[in-house]
């Protein structure tokens, strides 16, 4: 984590039993969830960096396949669900499952998040987009299988980004996953964002140079918080010409409409005492406001005058 210089890191199979948070003697906290029946199998853990316990809001261990964190960020936060997904070749069952649970842990995150999913998802997504546009690009590797199938639909139903697919890099810093034998290599573990943050993804990138006795390489993800730029202010206020109460003439009629409305509304609020001080106020600043819209009128839209004239 120190030499690549990663803020967050998510563990996948990282075979330790039940959940907890643990500070190594360094000052990185971890963050883990694993089976609670004592099998060293699945499980998943996510390190944060020292010094970011603090933005640590909340964390969740959902079962030994998911766990979720809530980082609290200045303009927006993040929420981080780790995964590690049932192979191909598991049953139906289990990946009904796992894909059940991950939606609903996505429906329950905060809307305006930053959300992260990311993790061994077991998942060959493929190098066409086709169908999937708007979840992925046309820079995957291989072939689209069963789970890469169930990735894509669900990134497309919740409006997220299969990071790993739109930036062009070379296979070999594209590939995730490598067997035994040397020979199949294949693009499984990935990031995704939602699409709402889409732009603040700055690259996907494999590191073959972190080395942990796995046959899975290093996945990381540059992400630079961006805000958009709120849209400029296109609704237009009315004015009224209060210049013009300082003619005698336009002063006397504003005083006079004003007076004979107060006139009416009194009459009125004599028979009616079930009127509340906001009903009250409401007709108040109506009198105001037509008396001054019948006496005074508005101001006229100013035309642009030129800071220097043509002749100079």
């Amino acid at each position: 984590m120190r030499r690549y210089k990663l803020h967050i890191l998510g563990v996948s199979e990282s075979r330790w039993t039940d959940s907890g948070r643990i500070t190594t003697r360094t000052g990185e906290t971890t963050l883990y969830s694993g089976r609670v029946d004592g099998h060293h199998h699945e499980e998943v853990a996510i390190i944060l960096k020292k010094g970011m316990a603090k933005y640590l809001m909340e964390w969740k261990p959902i079962n030994s396949r998911l766990i979720m964190a809530w980082l609290k960020g200045k303009e927006v936060s993040m929420t981080i669900l780790q995964c590690y997904a049932p192979t191909n070749d598991s049953s139906e069952e289990k990946k009904d499952a796992f894909y059940e649970q991950l939606q609903q842990e996505i429906d329950k995150t905060p809307k305006h998040d930053i959300k992260i999913i990311m993790g061994d998802m077991n998942a060959k997504v493929g190098s066409s987009n086709t169908h999937y546009e708007r979840a992925m690009g046309n820079h995957g590797c291989g072939n689209m299988n069963e789970n890469g199938e169930r990735l894509a639909e669900l990134c497309t139903t919740n409006n997220y980004v299969i990071g790993g697919t739109i930036f062009p890099h070379r296979h070999i810093h594209k590939l995730t996953w490598c067997s035994p034998n040397q020979r199949d290599k294949n693009q499984i573990d990935h990031i995704m964002i939602n699409g709402m943050w889409k732009r603040s993804l700055l690259d996907v990138k494999v590191k073959r140079g972190a080395d942990v006795g796995s046959d899975h390489h290093l996945v990381t993800a540059d992400i630079k918080l961006k805000l958009r730029a709120n849209g400029k202010n296109t609704r237009s206020w009315k004015q009224f010409d209060i210049e013009k109460l300082k003619e005698s003439n336009v002063r006397k009629e504003y005083t006079t409409l004003t007076r004979n409305r107060f006139k009416i509304l009194e009459n009125l609020n004599d028979e009616d005492d079930t009127e509340t001080i906001d009903d009250k106020w409401e007709k108040i600043s109506e009198i105001f406001t037509k008396s001054a819209d019948k006496s005074i009128g508005f101001k006229q839209k100013q035309k642009h005058k030129d800071w220097i004239t043509p002749r100079t």
